[in-house]
């Protein structure tokens, strides 16, 4: 694989005297010579990236396991520092993994994008996993299609594109990481510039619910200052086209606890006279949300932001994978009477996590249990916040008769109050969404497009969270996730993978949009 460590800056100099003639080839003819010399590099290289990712994925990975995060920490660098790149450690004063930062200035750029992804990954249960999560596999194609291990080519252009590679962190988040390094490599093959200045983030927490993020981001407000920032987490959309996400949701988080008795309770003495709490709390649940998903909290949906109708015509573009998604998940129907998955996720949802309360099978007891507990967690759309869906929440808990405490109550709080519950919040954060029409929007749409020569899904939002909100708080720079990765990778699971054919898809879109998105943004 071509690196820049000894001759990068000389390389972005003289670039950058030929670099807006090379640019500006942005006729039909011009597009598919770029990405013709991405392919073809990617191509010939593909041995030795596959093997750079692989070394990258045998280093343990937990946040918690301060002297392997570290060792991750060092090996990123190194592979930063071959290409040229200044890179440094942002370590929080409270400790906790460090940020891998780098920065590459490109001569004559007007304007600075910071690519971000995490090299942490998710706990394992080993027990789980097929082999060892942190002993990455090559497999000749799915493992539950029968997928066999085979050996890494030694050849140059020998890579399969439908072999998946297994471990933890295949596909969440290393992959995405060494795509955007081989993408700066095959750019310096082209001999053709970044069209930005390019900073990098690598968290090395978000895994772990990013705890240390913030404080990073204060004490380095000046070093990461950009004019907007690419989240490369996540998968590509399920029709394996590659999708721009614009925004994400938001998300917070309750558990509700009732009270009935202070012991067991006989149920043929004492039901119909001692309150139970399996259904008060059924009941508060069933008050807060009806059958197709409909939030019955008064004034629920006052702060929820109206879809655009550049949204609303990128919603009506994309694949619809509704039927094969039901099939996949045995689903014989969905709710809001098979309404769209990505017209669904443009709203708020509340969602059971789960709930407890008595037993149930062979422990089951003719028994009025002494408390209930649901897990709820709320997925927030734009202009929502946690603060107020908490008020709003808590409003309706008093309004169906109950006191709310945040402790276990004591005897005393429990006979004064005819019903009782306990209300522990999570801190959560809020959504963020970026206009489609932005020119920074085109411009990144334009670009994606060229570097596969494919139309991309424009997804307005992402069903699932992103602490994207902490970024956009402190930094006040637009955040638009970019992500390569197979659908069907088992992320969080065991047996996570990557499929090859995203991998060097995503080194086309790197280079296609480091290259490109900075003539196209007007």
């Amino acid at each position: 694989m071509v690196h820049m460590k000894n001759n990068g800056i000389k390389w972005l100099l003289a670039a950058g005297m030929i670099g807006s003639a090379a640019r500006a080839q942005s006729t039909a003819s011009g597009v598919a010579a770029f990405r013709a010399s991405v392919q073809s590099y990617a191509h010939a290289n593909d041995v030795a990236i596959v093997h750079e990712l692989s070394d990258f994925l045998a280093i343990p990975n937990l946040a918690t396991d301060a002297p392997n995060i570290r060792r991750n920490a060092e090996h990123l660098t190194a592979m930063m520092n071959a290409r040229g790149i200044a890179s440094r450690l942002l370590e929080s004063p409270s400790s906790g993994p460090p940020v891998v930062y780098g920065e590459l200035r490109t001569p004559g750029a007007t304007k600075t994008v910071v690519f971000y992804a995490h090299y942490d990954g998710q706990p394992v249960d080993t027990t789980q996993w097929v082999t060892p999560p942190w002993h990455p596999v090559l497999r000749d194609k799915p493992l539950d299609a029968g997928g066999q291990v085979i050996a890494i080519p030694t050849t140059p252009g020998s890579i399969q594109r439908e072999w998946r590679l297994y471990a933890r962190s295949a596909s969440d988040d290393k992959a995405p990481i060494v795509a955007m390094l081989a993408a700066l490599d095959a750019l310096h093959a082209a001999h053709v510039p970044p069209s930005v200045n390019l900073k990098f983030f690598f968290e090395g927490e978000e895994e772990a619910g990013s705890g240390h993020l913030k404080s990073i981001l204060e004490q380095n407000v000046p070093l990461l200052k950009a004019d907007a920032w690419l989240f490369c987490d996540g998968p590509v959309h399920q029709s394996r086209r590659q999708q721009i996400v614009f925004g994400v949701r938001g998300v917070t988080g309750a558990e509700l606890t009732v009270y009935g008795p202070s012991h067991g309770l006989h149920s043929g003495h004492y039901g119909n006279w001692a309150p139970n709490p399996v259904t008060l709390l059924a009941n508060l649940i069933a008050s807060m949300r009806n059958d197709d998903g409909r939030i019955l909290i008064k004034n629920y949906y006052d702060d929820v932001a109206p879809i655009t109708p550049a949204e609303r015509r990128a919603l009506a573009a994309i694949p619809a994978v509704d039927s094969a998604m039901r099939a996949e998940v045995q689903l014989g129907a969905t709710e809001a009477k098979n309404a769209a998955l990505v017209e669904r996720i443009m709203l708020p949802a509340l969602n059971l996590r789960g709930i407890r309360g008595g037993a149930v099978g062979a422990t089951a007891s003719n028994t009025i249990p002494t408390d209930a507990t649901a897990s709820i967690d709320f997925r927030l759309v734009p202009h929502e916040t946690p603060e107020h869906i908490k008020q709003l929440v808590e409003s309706h808990v008093r309004a169906h008769g109950y006191f709310i405490v945040d402790h276990t109550p004591t005897p005393a709080e429990r006979m004064a109050h005819d019903r009782i519950i306990k209300m522990t919040w999570e801190a959560g954060y809020p959504a963020t969404r970026v206009s489609m029409d932005s020119p920074l929007s085109r411009a990144v749409i334009r670009a994606t497009e060229e570097s596969l020569g494919t139309p991309i899904v424009a997804l307005p939002t992402l069903g699932g969270s992103l602490p994207m909100y902490t970024f956009e708080s402190v930094l006040h720079a637009p955040l638009i996730v970019l992500p390569i990765v197979n659908h069907d990778n088992n992320q969080h699971s065991s047996n996570e993978n990557l499929r090859m054919q995203n991998l060097f898809d995503g080194i086309a879109v790197y280079a296609g949009v480091m290259a490109r998105v900075g003539d196209y943004w007007r």
